[in-house]
C-alpha cells in the first residue's frame, strides 16, 4: 500500500465513522468551515449584549434605533457588495468585512468597557458592522462553490447552515453567560475575536482558477448590476422565488418576531412560554440541516419551495391558541421546513446560475429579504393595533403561503433537477497508481449510523434546554 492511498483510507474510515468527507478531506473548504463555525456563534452573541447595553444607556426606543442601524445596510449595500464578490473576489471582499467588523466590535467592547460608550455611537458603529455583513452574505454563497468538489456541495451547504441554527439556540444561552458573569463589554470583545480569527482562516484559504478570472477585464459596476438582474429575469423561479422570499421576510418573520413575544405575553406564560417556543423552533432547524446534510435531494428547489409553504405558517401557528406545548411542537416541524428552505434555496443558485454571477445574483436575494424586512418591522404593530393582534397573525401567514405556492406553481420550480456531478469515487481512483494492487474503494457516503451528527444534534438540544430555562428564570 502506497503512501498515497493510505491518506485515501484514513479518510473514508473516518467518513465512515460519521464525520463528513467535506471536513476530512484537505482542501478550502474545511478551512472556510472553522473560520465560519467560531464567527457565527460570535454573531448569535452579539445581539444580546448589545440589547443589554443600549438599555443600560437609554431605552427601547434607543435599543429600536441601534438594531434598525445595523439592518437597513442590507438595504443599501448587498446589491453593490454583490458585484463587488464577483469582480474583485469573493475572498478578498470576505476578508475585507472580517477584518472591518473585527475593528468595529473591538472598539464598541472598548467603549463599553472604559464606560465611554453613548447610544449613537453604537447607532454608528451597529451601522458599519451591518454594512460589512452586507457585502460578506453574498460574496459567501459565491465562494463556497470554489471550495468543494460539485458532488458535495449539499453537503457543504448542510454543514454550514448546521452551525448556523446550533448557534442560534447556543449563542444567545452563551451570550447570557457572559454578560452575566462579567459585561456587555467583554461579549462583544469575544465576538471581535472570532471575526480575527475568521480573517485569519480566510487569509490562508487557497483556492484554484476562480469562476471570475474568466475575463481579463472586469466589467463595469453598473453593468455587472444591470447582468446580475438579467440572470433574475430570465429565469421565473428564481424571479417568482425572490418574491415569495420577499413576502415571507416582510409578513411572516416580522410578525413572528415583533406579535410573538406580545401574544406569548398576554395568552400564555410570558417569558417562560416564549423562550420555550424558540428552543423548539432551534432544534427543529438542526434538525432540518442535518436531513439537508443526509438526504440525496435531486430537486432540491421543488424541496426548498414546499419547505417555504411550512414555513410560511409559523404567524398562523403562533395565534392558533393551542397552548405552549402545542406551538412549541408545530413551530418545531417549521424550524424543519425553514432550513430546508434556505439551505436548498442557497443550493440552487449556486448550482444553477453561472459562476461568474452567483454573489450578484445573491445579493438581490439578500436585498429582497433582510434588507425589506425593517419595513414589515415597522407596520405589524399598527396593523395589529388596528385588526388585532390574531387576525394579523393569521393575515400575514396567508400572505406567505399564497406567494409560496404560487412559486411552487411555477413549472420550472418543479421541473428542476440537480446538474449531473462526475462521480467522486472516479475521481479518487485517479489517484491510485495502475500498478498497484489495492482494494476496490467503497463508496464516500457515510453508512456507520449518526456518530458525529447525533452528538452534534444533542449539543443543540442541550443548548436549547439550558437556553430556555435562562430565559425562563
Amino acid at each position: 500500500m502506497s503512501g498515497r492511498y493510505a491518506p485515501e483510507r484514513m479518510t473514508r474510515n473516518a467518513v465512515q465513522r460519521g464525520l463528513p468527507a467535506s471536513l476530512t478531506e484537505a482542501g478550502p473548504f474545511r478551512l472556510l468551515f472553522w473560520g465560519q463555525a467560531l464567527s457565527v456563534i460570535g454573531d448569535r452573541i452579539t445581539p444580546v449584549a448589545i440589547a443589554f447595553a443600549v438599555l443600560s444607556l437609554g431605552s427601547a426606543t434607543d435599543l429600536g434605533l441601534v438594531m434598525a442601524a445595523g439592518g437597513v445596510p442590507f438595504a443599501l449595500f448587498a446589491l453593490a457588495g454583490g458585484v463587488w464578490a464577483d469582480r474583485v473576489g469573493r475572498r478578498r471582499v470576505m476578508l475585507a468585512s472580517d477584518v472591518l467588523r473585527a475593528l468595529s466590535q473591538a472598539l464598541v467592547a472598548a467603549l463599553l468597557l472604559t464606560g465611554s460608550a453613548e447610544v449613537w455611537m453604537l447607532a454608528a458603529l451597529s451601522f458599519v458592522y451591518g454594512m460589512s455583513a452586507a457585502v460578506f452574505m453574498p460574496a459567501l454563497v459565491g465562494l463556497i462553490p470554489q471550495t468543494v468538489a460539485a458532488p458535495r456541495l449539499q453537503e457543504a451547504n448542510a454543514l454550514l447552515a448546521l452551525t448556523r441554527s446550533i448557534a442560534n439556540v447556543a449563542g444567545p444561552a452563551l451570550a447570557g453567560v457572559i454578560v452575566t458573569a462579567s459585561g456587555s463589554g467583554e461579549a462583544i470583545a469575544v465576538d471581535a475575536g472570532t471575526f480575527a480569527v475568521s480573517a485569519l482562516c480566510l487569509a490562508r484559504l487557497r483556492l484554484g482558477t476562480a469562476p471570475e478570472a474568466a475575463e481579463e477585464e472586469p466589467e463595469p459596476f453598473l453593468a455587472g448590476l444591470r447582468a446580475g438582474w438579467l440572470e433574475v429575469r430570465s429565469r421565473a423561479w428564481l424571479s417568482w422565488g425572490l418574491f415569495a422570499m420577499s413576502t415571507y421576510h416582510v409578513f411572516v418573520l416580522p410578525a413572528v418576531f415583533v406579535l410573538g413575544p406580545a401574544l406569548a405575553n398576554r395568552e400564555l406564560d410570558g417569558a417562560s412560554s416564549w423562550a420555550t417556543i424558540v428552543a423548539s423552533f432551534g432544534v427543529g432547524s438542526v434538525v432540518g440541516n442535518v436531513l439537508a446534510l443526509r438526504l440525496p435531494l435531486p430537486r432540491p428547489l421543488f424541496i426548498a419551495a414546499v419547505a417555504l409553504v411550512g414555513a410560511s405558517t409559523q404567524a398562523v401557528i403562533i395565534g392558533s391558541g393551542l397552548g405552549t406545548a402545542g406551538i412549541a411542537a408545530l413551530e418545531l416541524l417549521a424550524g424543519v421546513c425553514v432550513a430546508l428552505f434556505f439551505t436548498l434555496w442557497d443550493l440552487s443558485i449556486q448550482e444553477q446560475i453561472p459562476p461568474r454571477s452567483i454573489s450578484r445574483v445573491s445579493a438581490y436575494d439578500f436585498t429582497v429579504s433582510v434588507g425589506l424586512m425593517p419595513l414589515g418591522m415597522a407596520v405589524c404593530g399598527p396593523i395589529a393595533d388596528a385588526i388585532g393582534l390574531h387576525a394579523t397573525l393569521r393575515w400575514m401567514s396567508a400572505l406567505g403561503i399564497v406567494s409560496a405556492l404560487a412559486w411552487l406553481a411555477q413549472p420550472s420550480v418543479r421541473a428542476l433537477r440537480r446538474p449531473q456531478a462526475v462521480p467522486e469515487v472516479a475521481t479518487q481512483l485517479s489517484l491510485v497508481e495502475a500498478s498497484e494492487p489495492s482494494e476496490p474503494l467503497e463508496p464516500l457516503e457515510p453508512r456507520a449510523g449518526w456518530g458525529w451528527f447525533g452528538w452534534l444534534v444533542a449539543a443543540g438540544l442541550a443548548a436549547a434546554v439550558i437556553g430556555s430555562r435562562r430565559r425562563a428564570g
